[in-house]
């Protein structure tokens, strides 16, 4: 089933979680999801046991809390380690130190993970606990009472008011509102800030509230499905004589987690808790794993094997003597400080500090960050996959083009078509006396068609007037038609697409105006301001299958009946009648950026129409492929229609569209469009906005449809060079089937990819396919529920606060308000967030490995012993206290100014190769550590003159300064706290050695022998390094730093 696959947990390559996987999906698939019949207010009498209404969005429970969170935590390899390590000092022959130097840190890391894990935990418990304690009136036979939300159950009837959430999936029976019908807010569900107009079932709403449970009625539901566009079911009302059958469609249903934004109204409740379609649209976003944090476990991997032979060489020069296993183990507990344990503490701040920054910057105002463990992957993107319509376009319409055929009006002869339509606002009569005898036929034949095209562009349509100021005391749209005064200001439209609104509103200024709509009638006003009443009949809604959308009406006036259509140029051409001017013009308005409607009309006799209306209300009917039937009879409608015209209307760019592209490709990004729009549109969009650059050629991959055509089509293309692709979703699926690898290979050295006519999916897909195939870092990018599958399953999701709702940046690891933004998030940020996590990662390790190679050291010149140099509290104070300061401090380094960043975006270039954390630079930093590990305990044992506790002071004295220096060698620009972290730790160090008499002997460190001593170590360790960066950045300076200069 798809709705179950689609809630599966998150997979990881672990066998524990694939054995819960199984078991999961085992117990799941045992209840299979049926279609179900439902007794209006009788949930008793439901056949089988339905979900309780619930909302869950806890991970764990009480009980599983604890085991939860530390399995979490262990399937590391970093905390599994330390834990083994923490756990074996239980072990009297194995102990080496206090037990409180190896529980302490990882008691601490712990804590604070389950800590975070408990307070977001707890509030998610109370974010389901007021959703599932919100209180709803449920009709029953003793009247009206109160349950909570979680209390709901298949069949009960329940009563939801104007702004109240929808508890669970319903079939609208009644509402307040005399027309029958009800707008809702969808925004939380599907991500579009429209309202959507729902209708009640027609026998119910004619009923008084309280008869709903005196009739004998139940609804035949499909079984629980993923699609929320799309329900099939039927009403039944068996105690009238003959039965009463309605057949229920989508604009029947009311879905949980939308709001009723109009009247009052009482549906019967037919999915609840997890059968809903918000739940089972719900999949588990997969939990992100940055570059960086992979890079580093596989360094921690290499360190651990590292750890293990140098234990065994130990060993082996011990000549394998005694308890030799023992021996091996108490060494690499000696070690175990190769791997700190502050790696992940340090890289865990580091992150929440970079979140905090982007948040902070002024520059881009509105960014919040939702994944906070992934910032470094913004500095190492190679592609980005951008939505068109609401990212890259403002998602604002615009009409700028009507096209009849022989005449064509722009922007600047809209007036022309005012003064036919003012002409035409008046009876046939005036009319014929309005027009001078010298004007043609010709002429009045142009009138008369602007007429009819402007008639048609203001009926057919699924918009609606609503009157806000007159709304606010009952709900009620009516108040408005009641005193006729349509010129109200405060008229807005509500449509599911902004194209319509833009259409609608162009009727208005020339001089049509859309006054009001009900389910049956829709109501014009001429310039005159003449009343027009046309009575609904029918309508048509738009699919993705379809294309395109119609509407019967019947005129007040005449009584004619009209069937109007509108869509897309590939779904009309074949329904209009010949003529030689549709595609022509199609393509050269799409070549100017427009999208393009074709509109058309036939007028239907009554017999044809009633004849009509019988094959059409018995297809509906049907339970087995009623989708195929009904749209099988609308289609023999569909036949020979009249062309009337062909509008444009504009989507206008995004602020700085053209500069933020031209950066990001600059920094060696690639650009790849993904958008549902028509090839046409797309392309050129991808010109205007400069994703494709001006001396490119476009290469548009011909509609392919077999195995032999996409190898033809595909050989065509190889012989290309340099050139962008456009290619079309069906012709995509073909090409993906048979030559997966290939296309993927062709379309990756292009500088810019144009994928039109996407589904979600299929956005998703090409995502996961750059993924695997090139193992780069992919970032998506939108601003609709339509990107929401694109941007979770990208490394690096970044959602737009759009028209279109807040699904997407909600669902995104880093949502902004303004594509121009993503420039400096990833040029100034992504630069920053990555390099930093790089030094600092490093420098962990290095200050782990130095005091390990003492260690070392220090075992080999006392016979191999497996015994500790430092005690106690001088190895946690180590790594925390006196060093953790200034190396955190790294997170606030640059290594190039903001301005510098953006000014050269071929900088990010090198970011991508991952050269700041590599095997390479790792190497370098254990060469660094072997050498000063090496010079401090070999310099503190050959200086000392007495007792063995002056190597200890002074070796441990110039540990912690050359960690000091090393932390300022690091640093590239200095920041005022930085200075204060180093002086800081330097001055914690020298306070504390007044308490540290067990380990130092204070006598001799106020001695300038000790002094001396320090320093001349000091120096060896660290002055050599400190001339070897002056070399280096003299002779052979990082790009970066020849920009700075």
């Amino acid at each position: 089933l798809p709705d179950v696959v689609q809630l599966r947990p998150v997979r990881t390559v672990h066998c524990t979680e694939n054995c819960c996987d199984c078991l999961l999906r085992t117990c799941r698939k045992r209840k299979e999801l049926k279609a179900r019949t439902v007794w209006l207010g009788c949930p008793e009498k439901s056949e089988e046991k339905h979900p309780r209404n619930i909302i869950k969005n806890q991970k764990y429970n009480v009980f599983t809390f604890v085991p939860g969170v530390l399995y979490q935590q262990f399937k590391f390899f970093l905390n599994l380690y330390f834990l083994v390590v923490a756990c074996s000092q239980f072990v009297p022959s194995l102990k080496i130190g206090f037990l409180y130097t190896y529980w302490a840190p990882l008691g601490f890391v712990l804590t604070v993970t389950m800590m975070r894990e408990a307070v977001d935990e707890v509030r998610r418990y109370k974010r389901d606990k007021e959703m599932n304690s919100q209180l709803y009136t449920k009709l029953t036979m003793r009247g009206k009472v109160q349950v909570k939300s979680s209390e709901i159950q298949v069949g009960d009837l329940i009563i939801v008011e104007k702004n109240q959430r929808i508890p669970a999936d319903m079939i609208f029976l009644r509402t307040t509102e005399k027309t029958g019908a009800c707008f809702i807010r969808t925004d939380q569900l599907d991500g579009e800030t429209d309202w959507k107009l729902k209708v009640a079932v027609a026998c119910t709403q004619r009923l008084p509230a309280i008869d709903l449970f005196s009739i004998s009625a139940y609804v035949h539901a499909q079984k629980p499905l993923l699609d929320i566009h799309s329900f099939e079911g039927n009403f039944t009302r068996e105690d009238s004589d003959p039965h009463v059958h309605e057949s229920l469609s989508i604009e029947n249903t009311l879905w949980a987690s939308t709001v009723v934004a109009s009247g009052t109204v009482i549906g019967v409740v037919i999915y609840t808790g997890k059968e809903t379609r918000s739940v089972l649209n719900t999949s588990n976003a997969k939990n992100k794993v940055g570059l960086l944090d992979l890079e580093l476990n596989r360094l921690t991997k290499a360190l651990f094997v590292a750890q293990v032979v140098l234990s065994v060489v130990m060993v082996a020069l011990q000549g394998f003597l005694g308890p030799w296993f023992r021996n091996l183990f108490r060494f690499v507990v000696l070690f175990s400080y190769i791997i700190p344990i502050s790696l992940r503490v340090n890289l865990d701040m580091g992150k929440s500090a970079y979140g905090w920054m982007i948040m902070k910057d002024e520059n881009i105002p509105g960014t919040v960050v939702r994944t906070s463990t992934i910032p470094e992957e913004l500095g190492r993107l190679v592609y980005l996959l951008t939505d068109k319509t609401g990212t890259l376009t403002q998602n604002e319409m615009v009409f700028r083009r009507l096209h009849l055929g022989t005449v064509s009006y722009g922007t600047d002869t809209m007036d022309e078509i005012q003064s036919h339509i003012s002409i035409f606002g008046l009876s046939d009569e005036s009319h014929d006396l309005s027009i001078p005898k010298m004007r043609t036929a010709v002429r009045k034949s142009v009138s008369s068609r602007i007429n009819e095209a402007v008639k048609a562009i203001a009926l057919c349509h699924n918009v609606t007037p609503v009157y806000e100021s007159r709304a606010g005391i009952n709900g009620e749209t009516d108040a408005a038609e009641a005193d006729q005064d349509f010129s109200d200001d405060n008229r807005t439209y509500q449509a599911s697409s902004p194209d319509e609104v833009a259409l609608v509103r162009w009727t208005e200024r020339m001089g049509l105006t859309l006054v009001s709509r009900d389910l049956t009638s829709l109501q014009l006003k001429t310039p005159s301001g003449q009343i027009l009443t046309y009575f609904i009949l029918q309508i048509f809604p738009f699919t993705s299958e379809s294309k395109r959308m119609g509407i019967i009406v019947r005129e007040e006036a005449t009584g004619s009946i009209t069937l109007y259509m509108k869509g897309a140029d590939v779904a009309m051409a074949s329904i209009v009648q010949y003529n030689d001017w549709l595609e022509e013009e199609c393509g050269n308005m799409a070549r100017e950026g427009l999208r393009t409607l074709v509109v058309a009309k036939k007028s239907l006799s009554e017999e044809q129409y009633q004849d009509f209306e019988s094959r059409y209300n018995q297809a509906k009917l049907s339970i087995h492929d009623r989708t195929l039937k009904v749209a099988a009879v609308v289609e023999s409608l569909e036949r020979e229609m009249e062309l009337l015209c062909l509008t444009g209307v504009e989507d206008k760019l995004q602020a700085d569209v053209r500069p933020t592209l031209e950066l990001l490709r600059n920094a060696g990004i690639k650009i790849w469009m993904l958008t549902g729009d028509k090839l046409e549109t797309a392309t050129c969009i991808a010109k205007s906005s400069h994703l494709v650059s001006r001396n490119q050629d476009i290469h548009v991959f011909k509609p392919v449809s077999s195995r032999g055509e996409a190898h033809l089509e595909l050989n065509a293309f190889r012989r290309k060079h340099e050139c962008a692709l456009v290619i079309s979703g069906d012709s995509l699926e073909v090409c993906l089937r048979y030559y997966e690898h290939e296309f993927v290979e062709l379309a990756c050295q292009c500088p810019a990819v144009v994928c039109c006519r996407c589904s979600p999916t299929q956005k998703a897909q090409i995502v996961r396919l750059l993924q695997q195939h090139t193992s780069n870092r992919t970032c998506a990018i939108g601003d609709g529920g339509n990107d929401v599958s694109m941007i979770q399953a990208a490394d690096c999701g970044i959602g737009i606060e759009g028209k279109e709702g807040k699904q997407a940046s909600l669902a995104a690891d880093f949502s902004i308000t303004q594509f121009k933004h993503i420039g400096r998030l990833l040029m100034v940020h992504g630069r920053n967030s990555y390099k930093r996590s790089a030094a600092l990662g490093q420098f962990v390790m290095h200050r782990g490995m130095i005091i390990s190679t003492m260690q070392a050291v220090f075992s080999s010149m006392f016979y191999f012993a497996s015994v500790p140099l430092y005690q106690g509290f001088l190895m946690v104070g180590y790594a925390t206290v006196y060093t953790m300061f200034p190396v955190f401090s790294l997170v606030l380094d640059q290594d190039v100014k903001p301005e510098m960043a953006l000014l050269y975006p071929e900088l990010y270039k090198d970011l991508t190769k991952g050269r700041s954390l590599s095997f390479k630079t790792f190497l370098i930093w254990v060469l660094i550590s072997v050498y000063q590990g090496g010079i401090l305990m070999y310099g503190a044992l050959l200086l000392f003159e007495s007792e063995f506790v002056h190597v200890v002071a002074i070796s441990f004295t110039a540990l912690i300064l050359t960690e000091l220096l090393m932390v300022a060698l690091t640093v590239r620009t200095w920041h005022w706290l930085m200075v204060v972290a180093e002086f800081f730790s330097l001055a914690c160090y020298l306070a504390s050695l007044a308490f540290l008499n067990e380990y130092f002997d204070l006598g001799f460190i106020t001695t300038k022998a000790f002094l001396w001593k320090v320093s001349a170590i000091t120096m060896v360790s660290c002055l050599p390094l400190y001339i070897i960066k002056y070399l280096k950045r003299k002779f052979s300076p990082p790009s970066y730093s020849k920009l700075s200069s």
